[in-house]
């Protein structure tokens, strides 16, 4: 299998996703779920998914499809195609998965999963991370990671125009 077919076979439809989720929990791995549009990935990005990797054995994405970037971020959003967004995580070593969800919220997506670890940026707080209360339940653990100061895909894309 070449680099290539290995990076193209992270991203998975739910049910696959979903199979080797339930394994890897089966062996006892810990998995850490996020979510996000990932439009233009910067240096705040790898710093955050790193990290989230850090808390456990395999980090899965939830990518935002096409149409609900579109409904989040407005008509001129996405600058960069799904599979393009997603081939982008999935080169990266420390990102195990990369599930696309076409919904405004990836909690169907959580539901599915059932991940140990659920994290999102430090812009959000336990009470507002969609899934937290679902994810608490199961007994697993919810976090709002630091940002790094001073990058974001909108102030990138707002520099450029």
């Amino acid at each position: 299998m070449t680099t290539f077919e290995h990076i193209l076979q992270k991203i998975q439809a739910w049910p696959q996703a979903a199979h080797n989720v339930n394994r890897w929990q089966q062996q006892g791995d810990e998995i850490v779920f996020t979510n996000g549009c990932f439009d233009l990935l910067h240096r705040g990005h790898y710093a955050y998914l790193a990290q989230a990797k850090d808390l456990g054995h395999h980090l899965v994405v939830g990518l935002n499809s096409d149409a609900s970037v579109r409904r989040l971020k407005g008509e001129n959003r996405p600058i960069h195609t799904e599979q393009d967004r997603a081939l982008a995580l999935a080169a990266l070593s420390f990102v195990d998965l990369v599930v696309i969800f076409e919904q405004d919220t990836p909690l169907e997506l959580i539901n599915l999963l059932r991940p140990d670890v659920l994290v999102k940026g430090g812009d959000y707080n336990i009470d507002t991370i969609v899934g937290a209360a679902e994810t608490l339940a199961l007994g697993g653990q919810v976090l709002a990671l630091p940002f790094v100061e001073g990058f974001s895909s909108t102030a990138i894309i707002n520099k450029l125009s």
